[in-house]
């Protein structure tokens, strides 16, 4: 099978983002402090519904796909030392 170099990557940098979630509570807190106009615009996008459902279906598909992938070789591993004899 050829390797999905892309796909690993991207969902390497998705799962490595974290959650926009997290980040829109910082933005947040700093808001809440100063006012800065780049925070407030920073923390407005994160706050948009649509970014946010799709961060967090960007990670979800990333994980059911890495579950996939682990499956996937969990039973190879499985079939492969039936078919030795195990």
């Amino acid at each position: 099978m050829e390797e999905d170099t892309t796909g690993i990557a991207w969902r390497a940098r998705i799962r490595a983002g974290g959650s926009i979630e997290r980040d829109r509570e910082a933005l947040a807190r700093l808001v809440d402090e100063d006012q800065d106009p780049a925070e407030v615009s920073y923390y407005e996008a994160a706050s948009d519904p649509d970014a946010r459902a799709m961060n967090r279906a960007q990670r979800s598909y990333a994980g059911q796909y890495e579950r996939r992938l682990r499956r996937l070789s969990r039973r190879r591993g499985h079939s492969t030392r039936q078919d030795l004899g195990d």
